[in-house]
């Protein structure tokens, strides 16, 4: 077993269990605190969407930070009991956990547009670019979301659709992230986090 650390909000500085799964590979500390910065002003009380949650470490972060409500969906069944064990050890009562493949489950429910979108899917699934589509075909984002994205950084960048925006980006080792925003309203603070 690993473990993922909660590194702002409610739940700061707890650690929770990540099971040793193949492909599941946990956002940095480092990472996540970038992305927790940029997202700072928008965090509190939204819609998040974690698509391919893994250890929960993006989704449990939100949920620590203030999200309205969280959404987590996991295919991998040890990750999926790992995930509602936590979420009940820390008493996170705004999150769901659901045990679905995220393309399927984001093709066939009826859709809710989130604020806050993870999108972080293990890097050989090439399912960054599906997933980027189901959400925009389907009515699961609005003007203003927000969209985290996270690739191997040694691929390609996925392409967005017309109306979405790369609002930033970097790398930290093997990785490539960035945050992307469906067309509407500006959002100028992001330039200066």
């Amino acid at each position: 077993m690993g473990q993922i650390r909660i590194i702002g909000g409610r739940y700061r500085g707890r650690r929770l269990p990540v099971p040793s799964t193949a492909g599941l590979r946990p956002t940095s500390d480092r990472i996540r605190e970038t992305v927790f910065n940029w997202l700072a002003p928008f965090v509190e009380g939204s819609r998040c969407l974690d698509c391919f949650a893994g250890s929960g470490a993006l989704g449990l972060e939100a949920a620590s930070r203030g999200a309205g409500e969280v959404w987590m969906i996991e295919s991998a069944g040890a990750a999926v009991m790992q995930l509602r064990s936590n979420v009940q050890l820390i008493k996170a009562e705004k999150v769901r956990v659901i045990k679905a493949d995220a393309l399927r489950w984001l093709s066939t429910q009826e859709p809710k547009p989130m604020d806050i979108i993870f999108l972080d899917p293990p890097f050989a699934s090439g399912l960054l670019a599906p997933a980027i589509d189901k959400l925009e075909s389907k009515g699961w984002v609005h003007p203003g979301s927000l969209l985290y994205l996270e690739t191997q950084s040694s691929g390609s960048p996925p392409s967005l659709p017309v109306a979405w925006s790369l609002l930033r980006h970097k790398r930290a080792g093997q990785v490539c992230y960035g945050l992307a925003r469906v067309g509407g309203v500006e959002l100028a603070l992001i330039g200066h986090a």
